[in-house]
């Protein structure tokens, strides 16, 4: 298996995977499905700013990890939203743990501070992933979420990334550290 940068070509393996959090689940709180065009869309959006990863086995994409802006306004670009998602097959193997790993030690070197989870609850999977790689939770928004039918909450954790300095620079683009979107990480 390897991990590497999301490419545009994985969006349709991509979207594959995301869609059943959305269809059916309150996992995502997007109501549609986006097709392989959106999520090429969302990929390049953020690069080199934000890392998208993929793991790839034989060929074949099983999971991704991204970060994005935690909010739009300059004075939070210190901080990044992550998440993480697996095919059926490759959950309870750790892949999520790795994929988290790779990101987060990629949004350390650029600069960030802090990472944050957000998860529609109860999820005690995505919960101990999150806890396993050093989040930790600190907020419930209660009933924020309707979806299928129903309220949901929604947890918040967050990860210490470095320490926070009185004149901080801002993050760096991936490529600024010398990565391209081709090969293994």
């Amino acid at each position: 298996m390897i991990i590497r940068f999301a490419q545009p070509q994985d969006a349709a393996a991509i979207a594959e995977i995301y869609a059943p959090f959305v269809d059916g689940s309150a996992v995502s709180f997007e109501m549609v499905p986006p097709v392989a065009e959106e999520m090429a869309g969302r990929i390049e959006m953020l690069w080199p700013t934000h890392p998208w990863i993929v793991a790839e086995e034989e060929g074949r994409v099983i999971g991704y990890a991204y970060g994005s802006p935690y909010r739009e306004r300059k004075a939070y670009q210190w901080a990044v939203e992550v998440t993480a998602y697996l095919a059926p097959e490759a959950r309870g193997k750790g892949l999520g743990k790795r994929l988290y790993s790779v990101l987060l030690d990629m949004l350390k070197a650029q600069g960030f501070t802090k990472a944050y989870g957000v998860v529609t609850l109860p999820n005690p999977a995505s919960a101990a992933l999150h806890e396993a790689v050093g989040f930790r939770p600190f907020a419930v928004y209660r009933d924020i979420g309707f979806k299928n039918g129903s309220w949901h909450d929604v947890g918040w954790w967050e990860c210490d990334l470095a320490e926070v300095v009185p004149d901080p620079k801002a993050p760096l683009p991936l490529t600024s550290l010398g990565y391209g979107r081709d090969g293994e990480l």
